[in-house]
């Protein structure tokens, strides 16, 4: 399975500094809870926050918590997020459980991250491949391939 990657835009290069500076800014060093830093862009070019709160327990990451600052500040149509990592870590991919919310929530949303590449943007529905769709009012769904194809890449 090939992913199709973009490079990065200005507004791209824009969100990863502004998860940068979200997490060297509140960050308490390499073995505290906050190593974390996420930013989401909305359709309307707004940018939004987070920064995870470590715990045991698993606590939020920093997307997760970007994710819920943009519904709560009213945004409902995300285009792009990313992690970046404190003490210069750079962008990192979310994890399993946050591609499934991002899969869920934001099917169209685009993912900047590492790649053989390079930091590039990629789509959430090729982070997830073959994953359950589920929505929150019929639940899981039954499986339609037609659900990950690329627009911009038909039958690819």
């Amino acid at each position: 399975m090939e992913i199709q990657s973009r490079e990065l835009t200005a507004d791209d290069l824009d969100l990863v500094e502004f998860a940068r500076r979200i997490v060297d800014t509140n960050t308490d060093g390499a073995d505290g809870v906050y190593t974390m830093g996420a930013a989401v862009r909305a359709a309307d070019g707004e940018m939004y926050g987070g920064i995870n709160l470590y715990h045991f327990t698993g606590g939020p990451c920093a997307e997760l918590v970007a994710l819920g600052h943009a519904r709560a500040s009213g945004a409902r149509e995300l285009t792009t997020i990313v992690a970046v990592g404190n003490e210069g870590r750079g962008p990192v991919g979310p994890c399993g459980r946050d591609r499934q919310v991002l899969f869920d929530y934001h099917p169209d949303i685009r993912v900047i991250l590492p790649t053989p590449d390079g930091i590039r943007s990629v789509r959430i529905k090729d982070l997830l491949p073959l994953g359950a769709v589920w929505n929150v009012d019929t639940g899981t769904q039954p499986f339609d391939p037609t659900t990950f194809e690329d627009p911009e890449h038909p039958g690819a």
